[in-house]
């Protein structure tokens, strides 16, 4: 008999489906879990840096108090680094709990939030958990954003739209907009609507890239900016990300987010985490690398792809539907995990996360031999 239990709303969600665990794939395939090589959630290849290893190390001294349900010393090096106040910081378990607060905060039944296709998943996540209506822009030729196609939507919704989910740079497509692109936006949206920029991936953007997002955020008071600690920072585990926005967007955050939403060791180890610019620097490094190291294979192999601003990279490995599920199960049985877009509406595509060059060079090994027997 089926449950009549809950709002209809929330039994519409098709819950978010991570990586498949090296674990999980060992006992499936009988594989040597020290053998296989995960490729598939975007994390650090480098790991958690040995500054953070011991800053959360020391706090574990200390884990039978709660943890400090502010993060003063946290919000505290962020705000100097990032040069705004600490009651313009929120942290969160992780950057998505920034982006389903944000939903939570601004809209309800009724409402309208605008996204890309193509976007991180989460976007309809949040959206449907408050029974708000997701619009899904259709994205542009090279599947990233089509910004003026968004704010059209935008405008299209008048009342109704409270908030927009722009990624840059766009998991799992790897597109970059242009800081021109995204001002022109901020500058065109209406005040009321709520424009969330999800930078989970900024800190791999080249230097010629680069622009001030925390400008903009002193500059238009609709703005959310939300950043990872899992990708670059190596804390994938810990979960810990954070949003900057003017005092009135973070006070409605605060008041719904959950008072010990960011536990003691993370918030230890973000600190160490942030002000470790040698180790950020050599996952940059090691991550355009890796990047260089793909791609050059994709291209011997004939594979189209798409150019990626993250650490990831997306990869087309047939023209039918159902290449991505059958390359992936290949791979999967040869110990490489990566992650099939499917669900992203990308059906004939692999997101490959760029790893250790060993790892790559893995990938690349079985790829081959999988395209040469088909």
């Amino acid at each position: 008999m089926t449950s009549k239990i809950g709002l209809k709303h929330i039994h519409a969600i098709a819950p978010y489906v991570g990586g498949r665990p090296i674990s999980e794939v060992a006992r499936e395939y009988g594989l040597d879990e020290s053998k296989i090589v995960k490729l598939a959630s975007n994390e650090n290849p480098l790991g958690m840096p040995k500054s953070a290893q011991e800053a959360m190390l020391k706090a574990a001294s200390d884990l039978g108090r709660y943890p400090d349900s502010n993060g003063f010393e946290l919000k505290n090096v962020l705000s100097t680094s990032l040069g705004v106040p600490s009651d313009w910081i929120t942290l969160g378990n992780g950057s998505n709990d920034i982006l389903e607060l944000a939903a939570r905060a601004v809209a309800q039944a009724g409402d309208e939030v605008i996204f890309s296709k193509h976007a991180f998943a989460v976007y309809p996540l949040a959206t449907q958990a408050v029974g708000a209506k997701a619009v899904e822009v259709s994205a542009t030729a090279a599947y990233g954003h089509d910004l003026p196609a968004m704010l059209v939507a935008v405008k299209a919704a008048g009342d109704k739209a409270k908030l927009v989910f722009v990624a840059n740079p766009n998991n799992p497509t790897g597109s970059y907009l242009s800081a021109k692109e995204i001002e022109d936006f901020l500058i065109a949206i209406p005040p009321h609507v709520v424009v969330v920029l999800d930078e989970a991936y900024n800190e791999y953007l080249t230097p010629a890239q680069r622009y001030d997002a925390i400008a903009w955020v002193k500059r238009f008071p609709n703005m959310i900016l939300s950043r990872s600690f899992s990708k670059a920072y190596g804390l994938a585990g810990l979960r810990i990300g954070y949003g900057v926005a003017q005092p009135h967007l973070t006070d409605l955050l605060n008041r719904i987010r959950q008072p010990f939403n960011v536990n003691s060791l993370a918030q230890a180890a973000a600190i160490a985490a942030f002000q470790d610019k040698v180790f950020l620097q050599q996952g940059f490094d090691l991550n355009r690398a890796g990047y260089e190291q793909l791609t050059k294979a994709f291209e011997q192999f004939g594979l189209q792809y798409l150019p990626s601003a993250g650490n990831f990279v997306l990869v087309k490995v047939g023209d039918d539907d159902q290449a991505g599920v059958r390359i992936n199960l290949e791979l999967l049985k040869r110990g490489i995990i990566v992650r099939p877009v499917g669900n992203y509406g990308l059906p004939q595509w692999l997101r490959i996360s760029i790893g250790l060059p060993e790892e790559n060079a893995a990938f690349i090994a079985a790829l081959k031999e999988i395209l040469v027997q088909q």
